[in-house]
């Protein structure tokens, strides 16, 4: 059965970082497609990162040049790097992975799996 682990949010003071990780197990993928999420209490969920194959990254203008979305494909894993972080950045992130798995010896293509979401605070 496929697991979707979120890992590294927390409390932290504004100004600080923190690297989110999104690791996925139970099975063989290639990681096609990545996606980060956050909701804030009483606001809608926003995208916040998003990295294709091939189709190059996009951030959140509130975001862009603090943030820094990437994979390892070795570890089937997605991270989100937060630098700089304010008091407005505090939300649950989720994590989204598109993936392809191999099943049955073969490539199948687009699975979709998301993370259960991690608290981030930033105090100010």
């Amino acid at each position: 059965q496929v697991q979707v682990v979120e890992s590294g949010g927390g409390l932290v003071q504004a100004g600080g970082s923190v690297r989110l990780s999104c690791a996925l197990s139970g099975g063989t993928f290639k990681i096609t497609g990545m996606t980060w999420h956050r909701q804030a209490p009483g606001n809608q969920r926003e995208l916040v990162a998003q990295s294709r194959n091939g189709g190059g990254i996009n951030y959140a203008d509130s975001v862009n040049g603090r943030f820094t979305i990437s994979g390892d494909s070795a570890k089937n894993t997605m991270y989100l790097e937060m630098n700089n972080l304010k008091s407005e950045d505090t939300a649950v992130y989720y994590c989204n992975a598109d993936v392809d798995r191999l099943v049955y010896g073969n490539w199948r293509h687009g699975y979709v799996y998301r993370g259960q979401g991690i608290q981030v605070t930033v105090s100010s």
